[in-house]
């Protein structure tokens, strides 16, 4: 008996194991959610809101003497807004689909992070706006711009890109264990029309217009089927 019994200890044991290492991959799925979702959102809110400011500002010489210029984000790039948009919307198209749909996405998503990178750090030291700009003050094609500063919002849209980015990848990498926003809505719709279809399939003979039809079929309500 002693032996029998020493014998099932290990058991339940060996049983626990892949219900524990289950519930660990539940968690990470829930952390790298919650993580990716933090990230897209806060990467996009940074992008658009660098965009929306001064990204350069330098001097043109007229004939008068010289006068300050400076172009915001969107006057220099206006790929990184549009990119934040997409990835923001890839960040919600990610719920909506599932395997590989869901997967092609979160690629989206973290090329529209990368994009933004790319087209950020390009952006940080460009002159081409601050040039078209002087242009159109002196009427001049080809005016030059001196004493150009760069502020440090290319770098903030930047560090934008690089939390889409991070948001993509995580959803690459755990993305088929996050929940999908399609399914719970289907079952209940399919729920729905199943009982529906039950509920119409069985009337209830004691209401008064099924009373009213078994007179007109001339059958006596009144006898028990």
């Amino acid at each position: 008996m002693v032996g029998v019994s020493a014998a099932a200890v290990p058991q339940p044991r060996a049983e626990n194991e892949p219900s524990a290492s289950a519930e660990r991959g539940r968690r990470a799925a829930r952390g790298s959610l919650a993580v990716a979702l933090l990230c897209g959102a806060l990467g996009a809110a940074l992008v658009l809101l660098a965009t929306s400011r001064k990204w350069a500002e330098g001097t043109a010489s007229v004939a008068q003497g010289s006068l300050p210029q400076s172009a915001n984000g969107e006057d220099i790039t206006g790929l990184p807004g549009a990119l934040a948009v997409v990835g923001l919307a890839a960040l919600v198209a990610v719920f909506a689909v599932r395997r590989v749909g869901r997967v092609v996405v979160s690629l989206l998503l973290a090329l529209t992070g990368a994009g933004i990178v790319i087209s950020a750090a390009l952006g940080a030291t460009d002159k081409a706006a601050l040039k078209e700009k002087a242009s159109k003050v002196t009427g001049v094609e080809g005016s030059t711009i001196h004493d150009v500063s760069y502020t440090p919002w290319p770098w903030v849209a930047l560090a934008g890109g690089v939390l889409l980015l991070l948001a993509g990848v995580l959803a690459l990498a755990y993305g088929r264990y996050w929940p999908a926003m399609s399914g719970r809505y289907e079952r209940a719709g399919a729920e729905g029309r199943g009982a529906g279809r039950r509920a119409s399939a069985a009337p209830d003979p004691d209401r008064p217009e099924e009373l009213w039809k078994a007179l007109d079929r001339g059958e006596d309500p009144t006898v028990s089927r």
